[in-house]
């Protein structure tokens, strides 16, 4: 029997645990032929033959899939929004007990260790837990070990960079006082459980390239995991039309807080999406 496309994607999403119905077809479907056509196959027999035996291949076929694309301080703006709006806000609601931050999705750790040295320039690092998640093993390899290219650090200003780096042989390592900061670990954003209690969760960049259903899906659990006051950070192309009927109140550009007097009903939808 001739394997046909719809059946390498649910046999591709049972390997890989990425559950390609939640990503925009066309996207997605690009992206998978690309490598097809690139590696000469002819059939989704040998492309899957070749996932299976080719370990090279595999990663090369998952990192085309997962999309990794980050940089410190991406969209300065809003980062200075995060030091001078919502961390005061954190800190002065959470005096007995440190705030938790999630960065989901967190690629090659820009994002959280750009957190990190938020916290350490408000001298407040003791006052964070910063967790960090991404579906792809291989870029977790990568954040943990702090090494970046020129390229990936052009919005440090100068004096942070001196501060927070050491430059050896064209790259810059992180130093280890802000790579202590974040505990790195895999989580499937569309399959995993999600645990409760953040006071800041960042998800930015990476819901673009999901269903509508499961954009929708993925703000009630973010609402759900959220403490009340809390508040949920998205990329500048995803603002949330719709935060009204999730739950959120605006708090200013790319921010939604979850009321601060919000009661989880056991019949609201962030109850019944808690997974």
């Amino acid at each position: 029997m001739v394997l046909d496309y719809p059946s390498f994607k649910v046999l591709v999403s049972q390997m890989t645990g990425i559950d390609l119905r939640h990503y925009k077809s066309q996207q997605m479907d690009r992206r998978i032929q690309s490598l097809m056509q690139s590696w000469g196959l002819s059939s989704f027999e040998d492309y899957l033959e070749v996932l299976r035996n080719n370990p090279q291949r595999y990663k090369e076929f998952v990192k085309k899939l997962t999309i990794n694309v980050s940089e410190f301080f991406r969209n300065p703006d809003r980062f200075i929004d995060l030091r001078e709006q919502i961390f005061p806000e954190l800190l002065k609601s959470n005096s007995n007990s440190k705030i938790r931050i999630w960065s989901a999705g967190c690629s090659d750790g820009s994002e959280p260790y750009s957190i990190g040295i938020i916290a350490k320039e408000l001298q407040a690092e003791k006052r964070v837990a910063i967790f960090a998640t991404d579906v792809d093993h291989e870029i977790l390899a990568r954040a943990r070990q702090g090494s970046y290219a020129e390229n990936e650090l052009k919005n440090v200003p100068p004096e942070l960079l001196k501060k927070y780096f050491d430059l050896q042989c064209q790259h810059y390592y992180l130093k280890e006082d802000v790579k202590c900061l974040v505990d790195f670990q895999h989580h499937n954003l569309l399959t995993d459980r999600y645990v409760g209690d953040w006071d800041l969760i960042i998800c930015r960049n990476v819901v673009i390239y999901f269903t509508e259903e499961a954009k929708r899906d993925l703000y009630l659990r973010f609402f759900a995991a959220l403490k009340p006051g809390g508040f949920l950070m998205v990329g500048g192309t995803e603002p949330l039309l719709n935060y009204k009927q999730l739950g959120f109140e605006s708090f200013c550009s790319s921010f939604y807080r979850k009321p601060e007097k919000y009661i989880k009903d056991n019949n609201s939808n962030d109850f019944r999406m808690w997974r």
